[in-house]
C-alpha cells in the first residue's frame, strides 16, 4: 500500500529491494519502540501487543484474526480495541493496511516515513514490499503535473510469486 502522509519528509534515493513480511519481529519492534520514544508517542502495552502479533506472522493478518488471538490472551478484547490499536500503527507507520486483501503487515523500516508498493501473491498470500521510493515520487510528480493534489496512495500488484512458480513447475496460475 503506498500512503502519502501530508508531513512526509523528503524521500531519499535508495537502492530498490524488497522484505517479506513476518521477519524479524524483535529487530522491528525495537525500532518501533525507539521511533515511539523519539516522536513522544505512547506504545501501550495492547499496541505493542498488536504491533507483535503482526510482526510475528509470515503473511498479513486480518483484524478479526488479531482479535481471536488477542481475546485468548486478554478478558475483554473486542473490535474497537483492536482497530484503535491499528489505527494507531498505521497513523505512524509502523504498519501497512493492505487494502485489497484486508489485512495488515508490519512496516520493516518504521523509523522512517515513506510510501511503498507491494507485490501479493494470490497462490500463497505472501506480501513483499519493494523499498523503492521512486515509485511514489513518480506518481507524486505526475498528480502535481495534472493539478491534482493526493492525499493517499495504493499500490498492490497482485500476481504469483518466485517461490509458487518454482514449486507448482512453472506453470500458469489463473
Amino acid at each position: 500500500m503506498l500512503r502519502i502522509h501530508r508531513n512526509l519528509p523528503t524521500l531519499k534515493r535508495a537502492t530498490t529491494h524488497s522484505h517479506h513480511h513476518g521477519h524479524e519481529p524483535q529487530r522491528v519492534l525495537r525500532e518501533v519502540a525507539a521511533a515511539c520514544e523519539d516522536r513522544g508517542l505512547r506504545l501501550t502495552p495492547l499496541r505493542q501487543r498488536v504491533f507483535e502479533l503482526i510482526a510475528e506472522q509470515p503473511k498479513p493478518v486480518k483484524a478479526y484474526d488479531l482479535l481471536d488471538r488477542l481475546r485468548g490472551e486478554r478478558n475483554g478484547a473486542a473490535p474497537p480495541t483492536v482497530y484503535r490499536a491499528l489505527d494507531f500503527l498505521l497513523e505512524h507507520g509502523f504498519i501497512h493496511k493492505l487494502e485489497s486483501v484486508n489485512a495488515y503487515t508490519t512496516c520493516h523500516h518504521p523509523s522512517e516515513r515513506h510510501s511503498v508498493p507491494f507485490f501479493l501473491c494470490d497462490v500463497c498470500a505472501g506480501a513483499t514490499e519493494l523499498c523503492d521510493p521512486r515509485v511514489a515520487e513518480l506518481l507524486v510528480e505526475q498528480a502535481r503535473q495534472l493539478g491534482f493534489l493526493p492525499e493517499a496512495q495504493t499500490l498492490e500488484v497482485h500476481g504469483v510469486c518466485r517461490q509458487c512458480r518454482e514449486r507448482d513447475g512453472g506453470r500458469k496460475h489463473a
